[in-house]
C-alpha cells in the first residue's frame, strides 16, 4: 500500500492542467472520505439503515 502522500501526488498528477485548487481538493476529500467508509465497514463500525433512518427521524425533529 502506498503512503498517503503517494496517493494525493497520484490524484493531483491525474487531474488536467485547468483543474481548480476547489477541484482538487474535493477530489482528494472524496477519496479520503470513501477510503475512510471502507476502513470502517472492515472494522465493523457501521450501523443498519434502520437504525439510521431512526437516527434521521431524531434529528429532523
Amino acid at each position: 500500500m502506498s503512503s498517503p502522500k503517494e496517493q494525493m501526488v497520484k490524484i493531483i498528477q491525474e487531474q488536467t492542467d485547468d483543474t481548480s485548487y476547489d477541484e482538487i481538493l474535493r477530489e482528494l476529500a472524496f477519496v479520503w472520505m470513501v477510503e475512510r467508509g471502507i476502513a470502517d465497514s472492515d472494522d465493523c463500525r457501521t450501523i443498519s439503515n434502520e437504525e439510521m433512518k431512526r437516527r434521521i427521524r431524531i434529528w429532523q425533529s
